[in-house]
């Protein structure tokens, strides 16, 4: 960053808050408008924030690698408009000697993940003048986007905890500062939140089906795009909440008891045919030889505990058995570690804080409700039995390949929102009684109306 930066940012951050107050109305009602603003503030702070902490703590880092392949574009751009177009807009398979110079300037031009982000920050280069900190409340604005779709999807599905669940998608430090400015995480915590928003609206709810249905569509390239794995994660857990909505509308329990069995076959052989499909070739994901490649990565990763930073949560041999066996540890390192004594410097101490709070409320609210009745209560209730599989299917995708806590803070923040929203609305069905539920939503019914604009 240099003075350009220090001089556009604030001339941007009044225009960027200036279209915010404006459209804050179509996008809130009395309950939620108070939380509008204050959630786009702190994105905006973690985007400043971690051009910042990656400037003058670390020295360099991902985000500065992705700006100056935006540089390159921008460029491109001043040199010819049309090669400037093709570095965003074209393959990267195919040869053009007009780019040629460019690309030598690029080292990941034929990374297809990281190229996506370097081409959304080459579009908002045209738009901001090339500037780093600009282009970070870019990426923090539509990371912003799908967390509000977001929120509004969880208020829609349980009102009453429109204000902790405003917590749970906004103000976590670690998804807010990682989740904001010019890296992966940013597009694929707002992609994720488009997705939800979409998978409920068209399947679940049936309403706005073709609006939601394209927002959850686009949500969804981003990730295919950028980490599929995400998406894979979501997918059996979206399908087994669709199987469950539709199988309550079964009046028969004795038809409903015949057809369970068949639908959670269909949806674990379309979730693994989605899987192969969508993965087929790609030797990072391939479902094939997933665990070939988290054996590759334990194997370095596990050399390098001697780092203040790392972990080790057991050996692989390649197979999915392996896997399955430190499956449980890799969930324990993914919600509730680091522990406050591992804490090695402020990022990870504010790590340990954030998986000290999951932790916390994990055992309070078990402990209070009760472990069958607490289990009984999640498998009642699809939203929760969604938020709990999507966050142990995922803790233990990025608990088995990150290998120290450093990678693994950014890893995990997509899971963060949807474990404390169901320890959230968990907390409130278990605590709260059913008639002073009932009481309560009466007296909050228009938050119903978060989930269609006004």
């Amino acid at each position: 960053m240099d003075l350009k930066d220090l001089f556009l940012t604030p001339i941007y951050l009044l225009i960027f808050y200036g279209i915010a107050f404006a459209v804050r109305r179509r996008f809130t009602n009395k309950f939620t408008k108070k939380y509008f603003i204050p959630a786009l503030t702190v994105k905006f702070i973690g985007a400043l924030g971690l051009g910042l902490i990656y400037q003058f703590y670390y020295g360099w880092g991902d985000t500065f690698n992705y700006f100056s392949h935006t540089q390159v574009i921008y460029q491109a751009f001043g040199d010819s408009f049309s090669a400037g177009l093709k570095l965003i807009f074209g393959s990267t398979n195919k040869f053009d000697p007009e780019l040629t110079r460019y690309i030598a300037q690029m080292y990941w031009y034929d990374s297809p993940t990281e190229y996506a982000v370097v081409r959304v920050a080459g579009l908002f280069a045209i738009f901001s003048f090339c500037t780093y900190s600009v282009i970070g409340l870019m990426f923090a604005g539509l990371s912003f986007s799908g967390m509000w779709a977001m929120y509004i999807t969880f208020v829609r599905i349980f009102p009453l905890a429109y204000q902790k669940l405003a917590f749970a998608c906004f103000f976590l430090p670690s998804v807010f500062f990682w989740g904001s400015g010019l890296m992966k995480d940013s597009l694929c915590v707002g992609a994720l939140g488009w997705i939800f928003y979409g998978f409920y609206h068209a399947t679940i709810e049936r309403k706005k089906i073709f609006s939601a249905g394209l927002m959850g569509a686009l949500g969804a390239y981003a990730l295919v795009s950028i980490k599929i794995y995400i998406l894979l994660s979501f997918l059996p857990p979206a399908l087994l909440w669709i199987f469950n909505e539709n199988s309550s509308r079964i009046q028969s329990a004795g038809v409903r008891m015949l057809a369970k069995p068949f639908f959670i076959l269909f949806g674990l052989a379309a979730a693994y045919l989605g899987a192969t499909n969508l993965t087929a070739g790609d030797e990072r994901y391939d479902v094939d030889k997933i665990g070939e490649r988290t054996k590759i990565n334990s194997t370095y990763l596990t050399s390098q505990v001697a780092t203040g930073s790392a972990y080790n949560i057991g050996t692989f041999d390649g197979s999915i058995g392996s896997m399955v066996k430190v499956a449980p540890q890799a969930v324990i390192v993914s919600l509730f570690r680091p522990f406050l004594f591992e804490a090695r410097n402020p990022v990870m101490l504010l790590s340990a804080l954030e998986a000290t709070l999951f932790l916390y409320l994990t055992i309070k609210l078990f402990y209070r409700t009760g472990i069958i009745k607490s289990f009984r209560l999640i498998a009642s209730q699809p939203i929760l039995l969604f938020c709990f599989i999507f966050s142990v299917v995922l803790a233990v995708g990025v608990g088995t390949n990150s290998g120290n806590f450093g990678t693994l803070v950014r890893y995990k923040i997509p899971l963060m929102p949807f474990y404390l929203a169901a320890l959230y609305i968990m907390q409130f069905k278990a605590t709260v009684p059913k008639k002073t539920r009932t009481v309560q939503l009466k007296s909050v019914r228009n938050i119903r109306r978060l989930a269609v604009t006004e």
